[in-house]
């Protein structure tokens, strides 16, 4: 029910829309990931994917918001879908506590939206589960392309990038309308680079939205990302594995590629985190990120930017919510690595 903490009765994210100028490129990504693609908009050149409680949309329109959204910043998460109760309530409350309607003629889909970060937008969405809206708004596939799903089970977190001085605005956005607390603060600096991070955890507790500002000058890569991007937007998702081992070895040789730790790294990691269970060979092996603390501990790896300049994290929890605070330099130096590579610092 929606109340006083939760005032929209926001219930999680049901789905994240996409748009690119290379959607092959993008449809063998979702497969190599373990997204099967099952049905097409009745009407729209929509499509949907879906992995246990990950649902995607790719918008193959060549007109309306989606379109040109991703002329003006190339590859895009265009839109999200977020979980309610009742749709129209949600609509209207989160419009009375400050958020801006996206008009009728504006939206692809047929549900009540805001505006969200980057003038990307959000979806209010109240048929999900049984009675969903692929089942209402899409038609099976003739041939559907199935794959093995690689245990990835829901979205665990969503990443924003925002420009110097908005961090603020932008907390205050999913506080004010939604009623999303903050649960961290972070100040990371690497070996050249720096930035700032809030993270807010939603008020059903279903997901995480941190948001991160650059520090410094312009060379970080988070106003990289802006100047990639074209504005502000979500820099990345974050998948729950079920096993991240497991889902790793099964995209091996795919095109998905992760970003590389120093092997030092795992010289003293293990002695910090002695009660990691997984089999630290094949943990070494795929690179993955070990944090956590006496109640438990968490692995993490991060793709290298698939889609512009977004990118994908795999994250397994064990007994732990946190973020990998204890890898922050780490993965900080190795984004730097790759942004050495590729000119940028």
């Amino acid at each position: 029910m929606a109340s006083e903490t939760n005032p929209l009765g926001l219930l999680g994210i049901e789905f994240t829309e996409f748009a690119t100028p290379d959607n092959d490129f993008m449809h063998q990504v979702f497969l190599d990931f373990g997204f099967s693609m099952l049905k097409k908009h009745k009407v729209k050149d929509i499509y949907y994917y879906k992995q246990n409680d990950i649902n995607f949309l790719m918008n193959r329109e060549r007109a309306g918001f989606s379109a040109g959204f991703a002329k003006s910043h190339g590859p895009a998460i265009t839109s999200m879908g977020w979980r309610v109760e009742d749709a129209d309530f949600a609509f209207k409350t989160a419009v009375e506590r400050g958020a801006k309607a996206a008009p009728e003629e504006v939206k692809d889909l047929p549900y009540p939206a805001i505006y969200g970060i980057g003038d990307s937008l959000i979806y209010f969405i109240d048929r999900f589960g049984e009675d969903n809206i692929y089942a209402r708004d899409f038609d099976d596939l003739a041939e559907p392309v199935l794959v093995q799903e690689k245990g990835f089970m829901e979205v665990d977190h969503l990443t924003n990038n925002v420009y110097k001085g908005t961090m603020e605005q932008w907390s205050n956005f999913y506080k004010n309308v939604f009623g999303f607390t903050e649960v961290r603060y972070f100040d990371i600096k690497g070996s050249q680079t720096a930035l700032i991070s809030y993270a807010l955890r939603s008020p059903d507790g279903s997901f995480c939205i941190p948001i991160n500002e650059g520090k410094g000058d312009d060379k970080n890569q988070i106003d990289e990302y802006l100047r990639e991007y074209n504005g502000p937007g979500v820099q990345h998702l974050a998948f729950r594995s079920r096993d991240i081992v497991a889902s790793l070895d099964a995209m091996e040789g795919t095109s998905i590629q992760t970003l590389d730790i120093i092997p030092e790294y795992y010289d003293t990691i293990f002695d910090k985190l002695p009660q990691v269970t997984e089999d630290r060979e094949r943990i070494k092996h795929h690179q993955i990120l070990v944090d956590g603390d006496e109640s438990g501990y968490l692995l993490q790896i991060f793709t290298k930017n698939l889609f512009g300049p977004i990118f994908i994290e795999i994250i397994q929890r064990k007994n732990n919510l946190g973020f990998g605070e204890g890898n922050f330099k780490a993965l900080f130096e190795s984004i730097e690595r790759d942004q050495m590579r590729r000119g940028v610092l």
